[in-house]
């Protein structure tokens, strides 16, 4: 079996059952948001944050109706936060496609994300799950305060290690300690549970991200060439802050200044590249990355063993050894 085969193995049913919930979720009425909304799903990812709801409920209580709702209420908001995150980051392609911004401009994209974020709020309050809300609104506000602090401390480039960890935890982290938090939601109303499975799911998100960061600095794509794009958004992420922090301070203003004002020269982002490489920044990012996803493992270890259990730990490693 491989890896995805696991993770799939105890909620292989529930997975296809939720295609056409969430189809249902997201609909709409006017026939032009009609249409984007089919173009949106057919550009679907591999949908992990529904997998880490589903495996999450499975494994502390009986998989239920509230369930679906709770990954469809995800996973909306995660669809809602890409459309908002092409315009703000001025992206064209989302997942090898053009963007929703790139074909329909900004301003339909951002009204299509405010419907899809909508429909999510009213789907919880239909149901009267407000539990579900109060965590859905939370992530919704990590969120935005971890990408404006990330927009800030970019102009600024006077990041550090603390804020580096607060942005993470509050712009990539919250969704997938959101995920796990809402699925344990659905099936137990024991809060202490549901918030020990939140604080698993930010060690798991902080893991998942360092590897994002990690990628820029690796060789892909068609030329086999590291993107830099970190660096050319003028983004100080994890293995180059590695490289601030043990450098001598002629040589770290040397680097804050090319970030500043080379950041779009491809030879300079290629020489910042080639110095995280060299100074070992990657392996340190590396290290971190490892040290989060077993302190997530060793938190899921204490729950009974089961097949679900099981499958959540290979969810986890999946986000570190991904290839893309």
């Amino acid at each position: 079996m491989t890896s995805l085969d696991i993770i799939q193995s105890p909620i292989k049913e529930e997975l296809k059952s939720f295609e056409s919930y969430f189809k249902e979720a997201i609909k709409s009425d006017i026939p032009f948001l009609q249409i984007i909304i089919k173009y949106i799903l057919r550009k679907k990812g591999k949908q992990m944050r529904p997998m880490f709801v589903f495996l999450s409920a499975k494994m502390c209580g009986e998989f239920n109706e509230s369930t679906h709702l709770a990954a469809s209420s995800i996973e909306l908001l995660h669809t809602a936060t890409l459309l908002h995150d092409d315009v703000v980051d001025e992206s064209y392609e989302r997942r090898g496609s053009f963007s929703i911004n790139a074909l329909w401009k900004n301003k339909i994209a951002v009204l299509v994300g405010d419907f899809i974020l909508a429909r999510g709020f009213l789907n919880t309050l239909d149901k009267k799950e407000y539990r579900f809300l109060h965590l859905i609104s939370r992530a919704v506000k990590d969120m935005s305060e971890g990408e404006i602090l990330q927009m800030r401390k970019s102009r600024k480039l006077d990041i550090d290690n603390e804020t580096y960890y607060e942005i993470i935890r509050k712009k990539t982290a919250s969704l997938i300690a959101t995920s796990m938090a809402i699925g344990t939601a659905s099936v137990t109303k024991d809060d202490e549970i549901v918030e020990k499975m939140f604080s698993i799911g930010l060690d798991v998100g902080i893991a998942f991200q360092i590897k994002d960061d990690i990628f820029d600095y690796q060789s892909k794509g068609i030329l086999g060439k590291p993107t830099g794009n970190d660096i050319k958004e003028k983004k100080i992420t994890l293995p180059l802050l590695y490289v601030l922090n043990n450098c001598e301070p002629g040589e770290r203003s040397r680097i804050l200044r090319l970030i500043k004002r080379k950041n779009k020269n491809q030879a300079k982002v290629k020489e910042l590249v080639d110095l995280v490489v060299s100074r070992g920044g990657l392996e340190y990012a590396a290290q971190m990355m490892n040290e989060f996803r077993e302190k997530a493992i060793a938190g899921i270890m204490e729950f009974p063993e089961c097949e679900s259990r099981t499958a959540l730990i290979e969810l986890v490693n999946y986000t570190t050894t991904r290839q893309k």
